[in-house]
């Protein structure tokens, strides 16, 4: 009990405090050319569900902009992911900012990836047992290269 309320918290934040640490002069150059490619706008929030469903709000790096079409729906997320915004997301810097929601208590270093709330009802008991933990910017799937059901060719 004393990892799970203590040590696991304390070492996911020092982990993220570290990380930022060293990250931050990528952080801020991604920023910065997010913040061009996005009129100003270089991060994306989300409300996600977090430790015993409570939800909470991910910050990622803002790699799509908010094109619509003439009706003022979003363009299809194809036509609206810009050049910077894929390679930031083929080098994972999307996920630099979530390291903030490790500080902030709401995400932990390794646990099941934050789904989105409207996922909760349709969650069985079974698989609703994620939410017993705090939900983590790595998971078992992206440390095991799994791809929905199948293992990827690494």
């Amino acid at each position: 009990m004393i990892y799970q309320s203590f040590l696991k918290p304390f070492s996911d934040r020092l982990v993220a405090l570290l990380a930022f640490t060293a990250l931050s002069p990528v952080f801020l150059i991604v920023m910065i050319i997010l913040a061009l490619a996005n009129a100003g706008t270089p991060f994306f929030t989300q409300l996600r569900l977090g430790l015993h469903g409570s939800i909470f709000k991910i910050i990622k790096f803002k790699t799509m902009n908010d094109k619509k079409d003439a009706a003022g729906n979003l363009l299809p997320d194809g036509k609206r992911l810009t050049s910077s915004g894929k390679w930031i997301r083929k080098t994972s810097l999307d996920e630099i900012p979530q390291l903030l929601n490790v500080l902030k208590g709401d995400m932990s270093i390794v646990g099941p990836r934050p789904s989105l709330p409207e996922y909760l009802p349709l969650y069985t008991p079974e698989q609703a047992k994620r939410h017993k933990v705090k939900p983590g910017m790595t998971g078992w799937a992206q440390i095991n290269s799994e791809v929905i059901g199948q293992q990827a060719v690494v």
